[in-house]
């Protein structure tokens, strides 16, 4: 579910983005917003495995890494735009 065309699968090495909706009818990104990727937490994209799966993320001074099919879950937007 790509709204905007942005989600966490679509980021390049470096950028930081805020999550700004979530689609979590998936029960494995329910768990993901338990560790803390919820609405309105800033994360970056840290590094990706060699072919780009898993993808590495910087969240809360912490790594975390999502599969490209749970990424695509999380809709985001460059941090610092405002609303």
């Amino acid at each position: 579910m790509e709204i905007n065309g942005y989600t966490l699968a679509t980021l390049k090495r470096g950028q930081k983005v805020v999550i700004k909706a979530i689609n979590a009818t998936d029960p494995q990104v329910q768990r993901l917003m338990v560790l803390g990727l919820v609405e309105g937490a800033e994360i970056e994209h840290a590094s990706a495995a060699l072919g780009g799966d898993p993808i590495e993320f910087r969240l809360f001074g912490c790594g975390i890494s999502l599969r490209q099919e749970h990424a695509r879950h999380f809709q985001v937007a460059p941090a610092g735009a405002g609303d």
